[in-house]
């Protein structure tokens, strides 16, 4: 499974669970001209931000099972749990779940 159609079954799962899903594009792109243009968010921005139905912030990085985070990544979700957001790496449904259970058995 490549890593978009695992933000994607993450994305309707948390749905239809009643969570606002957002995709978080992060990266670089040239104009034609060849100027570099980097979007607004700091390196290392999760993929997606889901908040729960009662406010819960849910930061997500996606990778597949081979794929690796970054360091940069790594430094946003610990910076996210130190604010009290529920944040990790998943690679699947079961990987969010496991996540969010986390979280709730740690308030």
């Amino acid at each position: 499974m490549t890593e978009h159609n695992i933000q994607q079954s993450i994305r309707l799962y948390l749905s239809s669970l009643g969570y606002i899903v957002l995709r978080l594009n992060v990266g670089r792109f040239y104009t034609i001209d060849g100027r570099p243009i980097n979007t607004g968010l700091p390196v290392g921005c999760s993929d997606l931000l889901a908040i729960s139905p009662t406010g819960q912030a849910v930061f997500i990085e996606c990778k597949t099972d081979k794929g690796r985070p970054t360091e940069e990544q790594l430094k946003f979700i610990r910076a996210m749990q130190k604010q009290g957001c529920i944040a990790g790496v998943c690679r699947s449904i079961d990987d969010v779940n496991k996540l969010i259970k986390i979280f709730k058995n740690n308030v």
